[in-house]
């Protein structure tokens, strides 16, 4: 096995040979690992956990961790992970506690993103999708192939089922359907040039006069997009800024926010 020098691991850890422990990683006791797993550097990884096989944990990721339950009381509570996952960036992964089964449990070919927090009890299935920030509260269930978006919070006792889709941003506090896309509603609008903020730029008022006047006819004219851009290249100086956000909008594959 490759263990850095630096790294600390307990003496009842069962390591394979197969396994690499990167610099200033800590494994504490009541840890084993399977073949092939990665540690890469600055991992806490404790236990009682049981990592699979071919798991890559990436730098200052906290796994296997006491829950962050007010009545835990230092019981030992259990962690597993399946194979092929992808644990990254400052992940923190908590054990379960003993009223909720003392089990926290992840499954195969799952990528957890930066930031994701998976409590205490939760249960996932197989090739989960957590994007960065993504937080599980205690006693959450995730289905198989079920997709979570960036800063999407779960509610404790939440199920998601199979195959779902969550959008960003979107707070779960009911079960979320399998098969389903769920999304809080996207009431966000444009309001305008930033015309401050461009003063302070150095932007001329000639210059922020014609980039308002372009964004009065496409937030306030009641014109459909292709229609405000035409009126904007017949009516409005035609400025290289103008231009920049005519070309933008006109080369926009998901539209633009107005």
């Amino acid at each position: 096995m490759a263990i850095h020098p630096s790294a600390v691991v307990d003496a009842s850890v069962r390591v394979p040979e197969s396994c690499t422990i990167g610099p200033f990683c800590l494994v504490g006791p009541d840890v084993e690992m399977g073949e092939g797993c990665e540690l890469m550097s600055h991992v806490v990884l404790t236990g009682p956990t049981r990592l699979g096989s071919h798991n890559r944990i990436y730098p200052f990721a906290t796994v296997g961790m006491g829950p962050q339950d007010l009545t835990y009381k230092g019981e030992p509570t259990r962690l597993e992970i399946g194979d092929h996952n992808e644990i990254r960036e400052y992940v923190t992964i908590h054990r379960g506690t003993i009223k909720g089964g003392g089990l926290t449990k992840i499954g195969s070919n799952c990528l957890i993103m930066a930031y994701a927090h998976i409590a205490h009890d939760c249960f996932l299935g197989d090739h989960v999708i957590m994007p960065n920030a993504a937080t599980l509260a205690g006693h959450v269930t995730v289905g198989d192939w079920a997709q979570l978006a960036a800063l999407a919070p779960i509610h404790q006792f939440v199920r998601v089922g199979a195959h779902a889709y969550i959008g960003g941003g979107t707070v779960i506090t009911q079960d979320v359907m399998p098969f389903s896309k769920t999304s809080a509603v996207r009431d966000v609008h444009a309001y305008g040039a930033n015309s401050i903020g461009l003063e302070r730029r150095g932007f001329s008022k000639e210059r922020v006069r014609a980039i308002q006047r372009a964004f009065r006819i496409l937030l306030a004219a009641k014109l459909n997009t292709t229609q405000a851009l035409e009126r904007i290249e017949l009516e409005v100086e035609q400025t290289e800024d103008v231009k920049e956000l005519v070309e933008f909008i006109r080369k926009s594959e998901r539209g633009v926010v107005k």
